[in-house]
């Protein structure tokens, strides 16, 4: 039973027999040549009917997922559901549905190219309401060396479409991953889907299976429910083209290797079981690197908070969470900027360990550094907020290459005190040191940036991340959906870390290296990743309206319900 503090989960869901998994992987797969001759304005009409049914199902789908998560009914933390999964998966909706629209191949904000000769697009702000409700924010999309910011291949040139049936393992933390996954594969890579939820929450599953109804019914989408028998028997069957994944890199080298000894001599020999075509999101261990300067009082107060929301968002099991502090030794308000991140997560409400295994995580790491801080409460269904200071920044060191996945904040220095040798530094450190590609965080004052504009230009260059959040959460990377989301490219089935390929990009552009967003230094009111915003549900709603159909009327009442926190 669950502790008296949390609500009870929602009930489980009976997992897909075999027999009704085989027949419904052959309705689909008879159904892919068909996809790929579905017109352009009969796809805008299925992503209508989509953000129609995701409004539909919003109210009993977030209460789900706060009694899966143990968030209280009437708590404000539940606008962290109706935030990350049902705003960003309309979003995602109503982005394609535009793109689709202008036949696949959306107007970019702009394009420039940098000295080097690589090309950027600018994908963020793409009007004046999203320069009002995100002030002060830009986000790019830099494109592969040598590339062009082409896009819609599918759309632009017909004889590209190759479609074909994605089996995608949906991921068990955030309940927007899943059908976001699927989007992406139907819109953008042209090809029909068999969605497994992770049993962690399918819950979720019954809702996508309303709002998606009319692609169910047509045979280019379909849902099943289990855990690994379900997932092996999608994964290996014939009719299965292509894999996609949102989980760990230990899922996939699962799929693809094999486990055990045998997994493990199959994979030094590179001899895979499963030599199907793959796309994976598969975790980091996230960076913030803070860069040396002038913070005043206030600002070190924010930036404490907005840190402490970066661990604590979702109960801290996200991909990408903040899971290493990183700061110049030499800097003169190190120490009071740690303090304040240990007051900031002694502060946070509890949460719920909902996710399998974050105990034993968190004990792997309490273990390995008895330095460890607890910092809030703990109990059988809670892991404290934990910090640990003084991680030696050498390589293999635990907390550089184990992803905690739980509420776990682990801190290191660099041997340096000035701006320009702490960016240099920190990019070959998180490169080279810190596993796991998919995003890091730059916090950077803007005198320091105003005054070392070519150092940190060259660092976001340098940093080999999917997404760079420089004085904000990689969250909102994720939420844009403008953005890509995925690991850098260049990881090997060998070695796969943060995976391979992206999702979201809503300007479906070709060849993406990695997306960039620029933040204010403080953001005003208070963002959605703090640990306490007593309004966020409120947010959280008024966002699911402006994002279904945006109007002056909707932005006011975001607005309205933002500074309430």
């Amino acid at each position: 039973m669950s502790s008296a503090a949390f609500p009870e989960p929602p009930a489980k869901i009976p997992a897909t027999s075999p027999e009704s998994l085989e027949a419904m992987i052959a309705r689909v797969a008879d159904r892919a040549e068909a996809w790929k001759q579905v017109g352009l304005d009969e796809r805008v009409r299925f992503l209508d009917k989509i953000i129609e049914g995701l409004n539909h199902v919003a109210p009993q789908l977030v209460a789900d997922g706060c009694k899966a998560k143990g968030i209280p009914a009437d708590s404000a933390l539940a606008g962290e559901e109706w935030l990350a999964t049902v705003t960003t998966t309309v979003r995602n909706a109503r982005l394609f549905r535009d793109a689709l629209k202008a036949g696949g191949q959306p107007k970019l904000p702009g394009t420039h190219t940098r000295g080097d000769g690589q090309v950027v697009a600018q994908v963020f702000p793409t009007d004046l309401q999203d320069k009002l409700m995100f002030t002060g924010m830009r986000a790019e999309v830099w494109i592969e060396p040598g590339k062009t910011a082409s896009q819609g291949m599918v759309y632009r040139e017909p004889g590209s479409k190759k479609g074909g049936v994605c089996g995608v393992l949906g991921a068990g933390n955030v309940g927007s991953i899943p059908p976001m996954d699927v989007l992406y594969k139907l819109m953008v890579d042209n090809e029909v889907c068999i969605l497994k939820m992770n049993p962690v929450n399918e819950h979720v599953g019954p809702h996508l299976e309303v709002a998606f109804k009319e692609l169910i019914d047509a045979g280019y989408l379909a849902l099943c429910y289990g855990g690994v028998s379900v997932g092996k028997q999608l994964s290996e069957h014939a009719r299965v083209d292509t894999l996609h994944v949102t989980g760990s890199d230990r899922t996939y080298d699962a799929i693809v290797w094999g486990t055990g000894e045998q997994g493990a001599k199959n994979k030094a020999q590179g001899t895979k079981i499963n030599a199907r075509p793959f796309s994976a999101e598969l975790g980091c261990v996230t960076p913030v690197l803070v860069v040396p300067g002038p913070w005043t009082e206030a600002e070190l107060d924010y930036q404490a908070q907005s840190i402490a929301g970066m661990v604590t968002q979702n109960g801290s099991f996200n991909c990408n969470a903040a899971k290493l502090l990183v700061t110049a030794r030499g800097w003169a308000l190190r120490d009071r900027l740690l303090a304040k991140v240990q007051d900031a997560l002694a502060g946070a409400p509890p949460r719920k360990a909902y996710y399998p295994g974050a105990q034993e995580r968190f004990q792997g790491f309490v273990d390995q550094y008895p330095q460890a801080k607890k910092l809030g409460a703990q109990g059988e269904q809670i892991v404290p907020w934990t910090f640990i200071p003084d991680v030696p920044s050498q390589p293999g060191e635990y907390a550089l290459t184990q992803e905690a996945f739980c509420g776990v904040l682990a801190q290191t220095d660099l041997d340096c005190s000035t701006p320009q040798e702490f960016l240099r530094q920190a990019a070959r450190f998180a490169n080279e040191d810190c596993w796991g590609t998919l995003s890091c965080v730059v916090l950077v004052h803007p005198k320091t940036a105003k005054a070392y504009a070519e150092e940190l230009d060259q660092a976001v260059a340098d940093l080999r991340y999917g997404g760079v959040a420089l004085n904000c959460f990689p969250g909102l990377i994720y939420g844009l959906v403008v953005t890509t989301w995925g690991a850098f490219p260049g990881h090997t089935p060998q070695d796969i870390q943060s995976g391979v390929g992206v999702v979201h990009n809503s300007f479906m552009l070709d060849h993406p290296q990695k997306s960039v967003v620029y933040a204010p230094f403080v953001i005003k009111p208070a963002p959605f990743w703090f640990p306490v915003h007593e309004n966020l549900d409120g947010l959280g709603k008024k966002m699911v309206a402006m994002e279904s159909a945006p109007s002056w009327g909707k932005l006011v009442g975001v607005a309205l319900a933002a500074f309430k926190a």
